[in-house]
């Protein structure tokens, strides 16, 4: 395996900080985008979905590059894109146009994703791969904690615009340190050559493969009950419950901070505790607050309180289940390491796209439609691994 340099952990983390931040700094602006463009709020929303379907499809894209060209020129390729789309949704007068804008973003900000995963892969193995898979969580957990609060300032003081702005800079930013001190960790000969056939047979082999696919879901499923968060968060906590803006963002920043803080005794147990045995540990206990979620907003019972404290036992289970089971579905995989990545970033994020765009489809005007996505999530996530990986 290749030495890591000390800082690796830190670039890593915030190349595959963009899904975050491009997600989580604009949330504070919805209303302001709506009276800008203006837009009804439920187009607005559309914006986040798109954002999600171009991160999952744009995956399956960068995963076979990054495996035949090497991880940084597929890396830079998606900064490149991600910070033009930036730039466009900055600029934009539309609606429409920033939801197809939005799309871009995600088809460029995915590479970091993907490459991320895939250099763990290739500089380490076993409990190594879990301890740093952790350490980016680790830095990915600071962009929701930060990245609404940030989005939040630059309204205070600009209009939404400036949102945009910021992560075209941070994505020109990042692309100078990528050039500098990122090292090409997949060398000539270990590159994949085959062409479109060859793509798309090691993505059968990957589906077919039930130990990857089991694990592959055990991680996406729980994640896209984040994503039903993600999307329902801002009504539930300001429009249902009355919380103000500044509020929400402390909220949801407590809540990426159960994510770290998990993530890191996650890192901690991996050196004694077989990665099988911890992940289903943490799925049950995930299962359970999912559906303790569901009957608490069902019910009314313990309030808005109740709701908060799932909430975050949910979410911060998010911080070890992510590492083990992409670790586990990765492991196998050597040469298509970054397909492999590819894949599971796709299923994260297409699923994530349908509980996000449910979510709104369902919306009644309570949090039983979050709530029920969430809960969801977390069973069939249980179910996915016990019944095709197990």
């Amino acid at each position: 395996m290749p030495s890591l340099p000390w800082f690796l952990p830190l670039i890593l983390g915030a190349i595959a900080a963009f899904g975050p931040l491009a997600t989580d700094m604009y949330l504070p602006a919805f209303p302001a985008i709506a009276a800008g463009l203006p837009a009804d709020p439920a187009a607005v929303q559309v914006t986040l979905a798109t954002f999600f379907a171009g991160t999952a499809i744009g995956q399956l894209g960068y995963g076979p590059l990054a495996d035949r060209v090497g991880r940084k020129p597929a890396l830079l390729l998606g900064l490149l894109v991600f910070a033009l789309a930036s730039i466009g949704c900055a600029l934009t007068r539309s609606i429409d146009t920033l939801i197809w804008l939005r799309l871009g973003q995600g088809l460029g900000g995915c590479a970091g994703m993907v490459v991320a995963r895939a250099i763990v892969r290739d500089v380490s193995e076993g409990a190594g791969s879990i301890r740093l898979m952790s350490q980016l969580m680790l830095v990915m957990g600071l962009a929701p904690i930060l990245a609404p609060s940030l989005g939040g300032a630059l309204l205070s003081v600009a209009e939404w615009r400036a949102i945009f702005w910021v992560l075209a800079a941070y994505s020109a930013g990042l692309a100078v340190l990528v050039v500098l001190l990122l090292p090409e960790t997949l060398e000539a000969e270990r590159r994949r050559r085959e062409g479109l056939a060859g793509i798309l047979l090691t993505y059968a082999r990957l589906l077919r493969n039930r130990q990857f696919l089991g694990h592959a879901l055990a991680g996406a499923l729980p994640t896209a009950g984040m994503f039903a968060y993600i999307a329902g968060s801002p009504f539930v906590y300001m429009e249902l419950f009355h919380v103000s803006p500044g509020g929400y963002a402390r909220f949801f920043g407590l809540n990426a901070l159960g994510l770290i803080l998990v993530g890191q005794v996650n890192a901690r147990l991996a050196r004694h505790v077989a990665a099988e045995r911890l992940l289903a540990w943490v799925q049950v206990w995930m299962a359970a607050a999912g559906v303790l979620l569901l009957a608490v907003v069902a019910s009314g019972l313990g309030g808005f309180w109740a709701m908060v404290a799932l909430l975050f036992c949910f979410i911060a289970c998010i911080g070890a289940v992510m590492p083990l089971a992409t670790t586990l579905a990765m492991a196998p995989q050597g040469r298509a390491a970054g397909s492999a990545s590819a894949l599971i970033g796709t299923l994260q994020f297409g699923l994530g796209a349908i509980t996000g765009a449910l979510v709104g489809a369902l919306h009644n005007g309570t949090a039983l439609p979050m709530a029920a996505l969430i809960a969801v999530c977390g069973l069939l996530g249980l179910l996915a691994r016990r019944l095709l990986a197990r």
